[in-house]
């Protein structure tokens, strides 16, 4: 059985007192991570309940009293685990926990799963200070995919080019092929185990056309065209930074809107919006975010492009939102900024969590590498040091470069 990374996350934060939050896109694997642990927990005989609050007749219970959880647990002197699946779904979750970690939580141990931006809720934040641990679930990393795909033999071969720099790999062909196709389709999980490729694009349509509908009808969206139109545009100016008067005139609805729609999106963790880095230079960009698209195989259904990489007239942006999606496994999202002056000086990302911030400027080609261009930066910032990325040529030393 494959684990994904979280999980070894979630086993090592199973003692501690704190409550384990998962959060991510629908269809990311959040309830198959829950149910891994539960069997983890049968298997050393730990004491484990899995709720599901699609449940009607649980969630009911449940919005009554949080104390009528305690009816579902199992008789034990150890403290038990509760897996609570959907946990939005329920009318006041943050009071929810708040209550049982207070009341209980020295023989109670939640692990809550929820697809939508409840824990974003300042009552959540607030209320759950110091309660709870967020784990963010987003579709799979490369690791995860070959893993997923049954290429054990690529997989093994990737820990061997990251763990030993001068090893040099006779599969590279073959993690390019693999590399390739993951940028094209992405990584949510029932698409990557998909193994025909006209499948996988019907199973990223599906996942637009109803999970994301989801996503729009418990957000209370009334306009639904503009809302994935908005997304539809979002896609195609990945990179961009983001224009709410010219996407407001674009789809004919209010700034407000706009603002709203581009909120539900990131709080769904469809869509990431990344703040300037920026030292009170007069002519630095201080306001306006980029946009990314968390799954690329989303990008590209949103676009309806599913077109090899080097053919692409859009490979640049695709590249550069991989590169991001990348940063992501080892960045929070806010940790993670983009350098811009108005004359149009840029760096398209600054890791800001490193004792020494970090910058990667995303290069298709190797061959449009310039660090002449970034003297600017250079000269403002000398204590960042600046990291070049491209997919061409592809050789070992891509997968050494990911920070």
């Amino acid at each position: 059985m494959v684990r994904r990374k979280i999980f070894w996350k979630l086993l090592n934060h199973l003692q501690k007192k704190e409550f384990s939050i998962v959060t991510g896109a629908r269809q990311t694997g959040k309830s198959t991570i829950l149910r891994q642990i539960e069997d983890h927990c049968r298997e050393n005989s730990l004491p484990v309940v899995f709720l599901n609050l699609e449940n009607k007749t649980i969630l009911s219970e449940l919005n009554q009293s949080p104390v009528n959880l305690l009816k579902f647990l199992p008789e034990s002197e150890q403290r038990v685990v509760a897996l609570v699946d959907e946990i939005q779904y329920l009318d006041d979750p943050s009071n929810f926990l708040k209550f049982l970690y207070d009341e209980y939580s020295a023989k109670l141990k939640i692990i809550a799963s929820g697809s939508s931006a409840f824990y974003i809720d300042s009552r959540f934040a607030d209320s759950l200070a110091g309660r709870k641990r967020l784990f963010h679930l987003y579709t799979c990393s490369f690791d995860e995919y070959l893993e997923l795909t049954g290429k054990t033999t690529l997989f093994e071969e990737l820990a061997n080019i990251r763990s030993r720099p001068d090893y040099k790999s006779t599969q590279t062909e073959l993690l390019r092929i693999e590399w390739e196709k993951y940028m094209l389709y992405g990584g949510y999980p029932a698409v990557v185990t998909e193994p025909d490729l006209k499948e996988k694009i019907y199973r990223l349509r599906e996942i637009r056309d109803s999970f994301v509908k989801r996503d729009i009808l418990e957000s209370g969206v009334q306009n639904e065209t503009a809302f994935y139109k908005l997304f539809q545009l979002l896609a195609s100016q990945t990179g961009n930074l983001i224009n709410v008067n010219e996407l407001s005139s674009s789809l004919q609805i209010k700034n407000e809107t706009v603002d709203n729609y581009l909120s539900i999106l990131r709080k769904c963790f469809h869509i990431s919006l990344i703040k300037p880095y920026f030292n009170n230079l007069r002519k630095e960009l201080t306001k306006m975010q980029k946009v990314y698209i968390m799954d690329t195989g989303m990008r590209n259904c949103l676009l309806n492009n599913f077109q090899p990489i080097g053919v692409r007239t859009d490979k640049g942006e695709l590249w550069e939102n991989s590169v991001f999606r990348l940063l992501t496994e080892t960045n929070e999202p806010d940790e993670i900024r983009y350098w811009r002056t108005t004359a149009g000086n840029e760096v398209d990302f600054v890791l800001t969590h490193y004792d020494q911030p970090l910058a990667v400027e995303a290069k298709f080609d190797k061959q449009q590498v310039k660090p002449e261009k970034y003297k600017v930066f250079a000269s403002n910032y000398p204590m960042i040091r600046l990291s070049f990325f491209w997919l061409e040529p592809f050789d070992e030393s891509f997968f050494r470069r990911i920070v």
